[in-house]
Parts: structure tokens; C-alpha cells; sequence
């Protein structure tokens, strides 16, 4: 039986009809750019969020840098960011001229490590970015009092994690701002590049809808110097259609999630983080005999499940995954190489010194398939592949 990592086709079938109105409706507007369609989902997206304000941009990676932009991160400023994430989330940092402070992370929830943050703020520091890894939100609470006890902005990256909530708040709404990403593969997937900034400040808001637009508040008429961030027209109505199934999705997420640890806790050799030193700063290694450990949802998270990611102990991540893509199962490794690692870091002198628990989940994290229309045998299949794995 064959399970890709991804197949997003049952899903925009199930909407074409609803998608084809939303494409017909935008092509005989001709309004391609901003308009009544991107109102409208601004609308939706900050009705769900529960914030004030909602603007679409042209990408998760370009909600970072307008976040950054609105809130005058510059050269000489620090910004402290998780190492063991996507790209985007540092590259953002370094392209407005500002060092990417890296910190290490919980190697059982894969959340920012908070009191690894704390040993990382100097006088230069400007922001934290903690990122809601996989779909879950990072430890918020004691971020934002740290945060707070120094002065300092928090931008959350909720690229992974339109949905989830931490204590009942939703991602983005806890922070100065949030920024999300509809990228085709996230839990509320766009038809290309495309994305948001949510926040409840007036000011940040009028700064980001200002430079969104190179600037203007009236065209040829420019206050400052910005960009072209906007989204088109076309993806948000199109998104539009979707957000009213986000809720479904996740959910088929959630329960997909919660199949594949109960049928794989119980088997030896498998094991699930421990609760007592998940984001404590005080780690130890699994017990022994340990080979495989499953991904910890922290009891205060709705964990929406963007990726269901495994830790394979022993050096052996990588044989894993060649066994199963020789049953036809398909997974994916985020991410293989830290941000402190990477060569254009280390190039632009941003080096760090060692983070061991994040280079521990670049060397052992891989996911498996968790999308919304995968089935129970497709499931089952991966499952049962797992518990045969005699590379012990």
C-alpha cells in the first residue's frame, strides 16, 4: 500500500465546485489586486484568531520581515530566534540587517528553550520569535513574562500553527503579533505562496497595511520605504473557501495524531517524551532500550498536528526512513541542519556555540504522513511497518 507524506488532492476536490465560483468570481472582476476579496478573508482570519486585525501578505516569510519591519528591527539589534527551525524564521532577522541570536529547544515538545533564551539576552536584544513547531504552541506564559521583564517585543511564528491555542488564546494573539503561512502543505493550505500577520495593536497594524504596499497611503505618495507584500486577490478568496473546513481538518489531524501514539505506546522499545522534563532546561536521555519516541503534546496545548514527528535514537534516524520508503511509505526530515549550522550563518558571523539538544532533533527527527484525508488501513500500513522494524 502506498502513503505519501502529503496528498492534497481528496481535500481541494471535495471544495472544487466552491473553488471553481471563488475563481470565476474574482476572474470576472478583474480585481486581482487587494479588493473586496481580501477584505473579506482578512475578516475570516482575524474573526478565528480572536484578534483585531488581519493582513494578508504574500507569504509566511514575508509576514516575518513585515513583522520585523513594522516594529523597526534594524542593524546593530538583536533578535532571538530558535535554531532548530524553518529558514525563513532567522533569514528574516539577517535580511533587515539584524543578528539572528540562536537558542536552543525542548528536545521532547520541540518548542523554544525559554531558560536557554534568558541566558541570551544582552542590552542589544530587541525581540524573541519563538516558533509553534509542528503545530504546537510554544511554553507562551513564560515567554512573554520574560519578554516583558526586559522590554522586549515577541513576534510568534505561527506558520505551523493557524488553529492551535495555548491555555484557550490562538496563535498569534498572545505576542505583539503572529505571522501564518498558507503554504499548500500547511492545515490551511493556499494554491501557492501566501500568508498573514495578525495582531490586536492598532499602530503595529496601520505600519504593516502601510508598508505592505511600498509604503504608500496613496499611490505614487510614499511615507516610508516598504514593499509589495500584499496577497493576490485570487488566493484569498480562494482561501476563503477553505477557512470555513480548518476546523475539520485539524480535527482529522488531531485524531489521526492521537491513532498513531496509541497503537504505537504500547509496543517495547517506544516511548513517549517525559512530561517532568519537557521545557525545563534540564534534559536527560531516553530510558535504555529506547528506540523510538514519540512526539509530547503538552497538556495546556490544542496541538494541531501540521507534523507528527518521531525521535529514532542510536544513529539509526536515517535507516528508518529508508525502510519505510521501501514499504512505500512516505516521510520527511525537518529540518536536517540547524540554523547555527548553516553555512550562510556562519558566514555572516553568526556563529554559536554548540546547541546540543537541537542538533540532537536535526540528527533523529523524521514525520510521518498525518494529513487529513489519509485513512485508518493507509495508517494501519505505516503502523504495522513500524512495529516490524527490526533495526534495533
Amino acid at each position: 500500500m502506498k502513503v505519501p507524506m502529503l496528498d492534497l488532492t481528496p481535500q481541494n476536490n471535495a471544495l472544487l465546485p466552491e473553488l471553481r465560483q471563488a475563481f470565476e468570481r474574482v476572474f470576472t472582476s478583474s480585481q486581482f489586486i487587494l479588493g473586496p476579496e481580501v477584505r473579506k478573508f482578512e475578516e475570516l482570519c482575524a474573526a478565528y484568531a480572536g484578534v483585531k486585525h488581519a493582513i494578508g501578505v504574500s507569504s509566511g516569510t514575508d509576514a516575518i520581515l513585515l513583522a520585523l519591519m513594522a516594529l523597526g528591527i534594524q542593524a546593530g539589534d538583536e533578535v532571538i530566534c530558535p535554531s532548530f527551525t524553518f529558514f525563513a524564521t532567522a533569514g528574516c532577522v539577517a535580511r533587515v540587517g539584524a543578528k539572528p541570536v540562536f537558542a536552543d529547544s525542548c528536545p521532547y515538545c520541540f518548542s523554544l528553550d525559554v531558560e536557554d533564551v534568558r541566558k541570551r539576552i544582552t542590552s542589544r536584544t530587541k525581540a524573541i520569535v519563538p516558533v509553534h513547531l509542528f503545530g504546537q504552541m510554544a511554553p507562551m506564559d513564560p515567554l512573554m513574562e520574560l519578554a516583558e521583564a526586559h522590554g522586549l517585543h515577541v513576534i510568534e511564528d505561527a506558520a505551523q500553527a493557524f488553529g492551535a491555542s495555548y491555555r484557550g488564546r490562538a496563535a498569534g494573539s498572545i505576542g505583539i503579533c503572529g505571522t501564518v503561512s498558507f503554504f499548500p502543505s500547511k492545515n490551511l493550505g493556499g494554491f501557492g505562496d501566501s500568508g498573514l500577520l495578525i495582531t490586536n495593536d492598532d499602530a503595529l497594524a496601520a505600519k504593516a497595511q502601510l508598508l505592505r504596499t511600498h509604503g504608500a497611503e496613496q499611490k505614487y505618495f510614499h511615507k516610508t520605504v516598504g514593499a509589495n507584500f500584499r496577497i493576490d486577490a485570487l488566493q484569498a478568496a480562494m482561501l476563503g473557501v477553505k477557512i470555513g473546513h480548518l476546523e475539520a481538518y485539524s480535527t482529522r489531524r488531531m485524531e489521526n495524531a492521537a491513532y498513531y501514539s496509541s497503537r504505537l505506546a504500547a509496543a517495547t522499545g517506544i516511548a513517549e517524551g517525559s512530561r517532568q522534563q519537557c521545557c525545563t532546561g534540564h534534559y536527560c536521555q531516553p530510558e535504555p532500550g529506547t528506540r523510538l519516541l514519540l512526539p509530547l503534546q503538552r497538556m495546556e496545548n490544542k496541538h494541531i498536528w501540521n507534523q507528527y514527528t518521531l525521535r529514532i535514537t542510536g544513529g539509526k534516524r536515517d535507516a528508518f526512513r529508508e525502510y519505510l520508503q521501501a514499504h512505500d511509505i512516505g516521510t520527511e526530515i525537518y529540518y536536517p541542519r540547524p540554523m547555527h549550522l548553516q553555512e550562510c550563518f556562519q558566514i555572516a558571523g553568526y556563529t554559536q556555540p554548540t546547541l546540543p539538544e537541537c542538533e540532537r532533533l536535526a540528527a533523529e527527527c523524521v514525520s510521518l504522513p498525518v494529513y487529513p484525508d489519509l485513512t485508518r488501513s493507509q495508517q494501519d500500513h505505516v503502523i504495522n511497518t513500524i512495529l516490524d522494524w527490526k533495526d534495533r
